[in-house]
């Protein structure tokens, strides 16, 4: 049976230190769900993990995307799935952490999202 292991909950209230003692204790693995920490650059006032959190415990969708690139919840949920499918693959626990709801139940509830492209043109 594959698991899925949630932490969510608003900045601040321990969701980090939390999943990362459950990822040592149970062999898990942590797939970010903040909608900032995805961002490359973006370390002050994210909470990211430490350099020492990250060599100690394998975190997924940490910095993996530049600040002026588009990253759309479609490209997050099917990064999202490929990280939990992976660590399960391993026999490993995923534990999805973070505090944006958008992100979160995207995955957890499988929601439909569209691949369109945007575009500039309409947008303008």
């Amino acid at each position: 049976m594959n698991h899925l292991v949630a932490i969510v909950g608003p900045t601040g209230t321990g969701k980090s230190q939390l999943a990362f003692r459950l990822a040592q204790t149970f062999e898990g693995e942590i797939v970010n769900a903040d909608s900032r920490q995805v961002y490359c650059g973006m370390d002050i006032g994210t909470a990211k993990p430490s350099p020492q959190e990250l060599s100690l415990v394998p975190h997924h969708l940490i910095n993996i995307v530049n600040p002026d690139e588009d990253f759309s919840l479609a490209q997050y949920q099917e990064l999202a799935y490929q990280a939990i499918d992976d660590i399960q693959r391993r026999s490993k626990l995923p534990l999805l952490v973070g505090g944006s709801g958008l992100y979160v139940w995207s995955v957890l509830e499988g929601w439909g999202i569209s691949k369109i492209p945007p575009d500039p043109e309409f947008r303008r």
